[in-house]
This record gives C-alpha cells, sequence and structure tokens, in this order.
C-alpha cells in the first residue's frame, strides 16, 4: 500500500497553458484530457477545457491541474505555496529559475539563517512556490 500527498491546481480558462508551462519546469510526462473527450462539457465553452491534467515529472514530482468548469465558482489560488525540497542544489536552482520567468520573485533563493538556500516566488499563474535546499547549499 501507499499514499500519495501532491499538489492539484485549478484554474478558470489556463490548465492547459499552465501544465505545459509547469512540463518545461519538471520535464517528464505530461497528460491532459479535456471535458469532452469524458462527455462532461455540460457547456460546449468547456469542450476544449482541462477536466484532468497531470505531469508525473523528474526527480518523483506529480502535479495535477485542472479547468474549473463555467458553471462552478473559480477561486484563484491563496493561503498556501507548494514547497520544492531537497540536496539537490542544481536541480533546485533550476526548478527556481524556471519557475519564476514570467512571475515574481518574494524572496531571493539565497542562504537564509538556518543555512539553508530559501526562496519563494509567484509564477505567472498566481501559483506561489518556495523552494528550499538543505543545507550546504550555495548562495
Amino acid at each position: 500500500m501507499s499514499v500519495t500527498l501532491n499538489p492539484y491546481l485549478n484554474f478558470r480558462d489556463e490548465a492547459r497553458t499552465a501544465l505545459e508551462f509547469y512540463h518545461s519546469v519538471f520535464g517528464g510526462t505530461l497528460n491532459m484530457s479535456t471535458f469532452a473527450e469524458f462527455g462532461q462539457a455540460e457547456d460546449s465553452a468547456d469542450a476544449d477545457k482541462i477536466m484532468h491534467g497531470q505531469i508525473d515529472g523528474e526527480n518523483g514530482i506529480t502535479l495535477m491541474a485542472a479547468d474549473t468548469p463555467s458553471h462552478l465558482e473559480y477561486r484563484p489560488a491563496a493561503g498556501f505555496s507548494v514547497s520544492l525540497s531537497g540536496d539537490d542544489d542544481a536541480t533546485l536552482r533550476g526548478y527556481y529559475d524556471r519557475l519564476v520567468d514570467g512571475g515574481t520573485v518574494v524572496e531571493p533563493l539565497v542562504v537564509a539563517p538556518w543555512g539553508d538556500a530559501f526562496g519563494m516566488l509567484v509564477d505567472r499563474f498566481g501559483v506561489s512556490w518556495v523552494v528550499n535546499i538543505s543545507g550546504g547549499a550555495q548562495g
């Protein structure tokens, strides 16, 4: 038996673009299915929107996302961050640098008082991320 906890991001109309962007960041495989493919497009405007998308990225990363159909209220992400952490300095810095492209640096990725490299950003889709590289990281 196993259990997995992973982010599932919701968008109004940007899931396809966001998933393609995150796939460029994390690599691996990307699978997307539309509401029409599952026969779930109550509104024809939703037919080509993403009902479920999943990235099975490198380094064990799994990220899922979907568009919120037009008949449901959409609430933008708030009050949380997606966290990336570990000791692979080059990989984590690469993720940070690619995620911040078109986004906003909240905290630069530098060595923090606790000895780890730490940074925060909001990506171009409004998703908050934190990156923590275990002690000994270069800043």
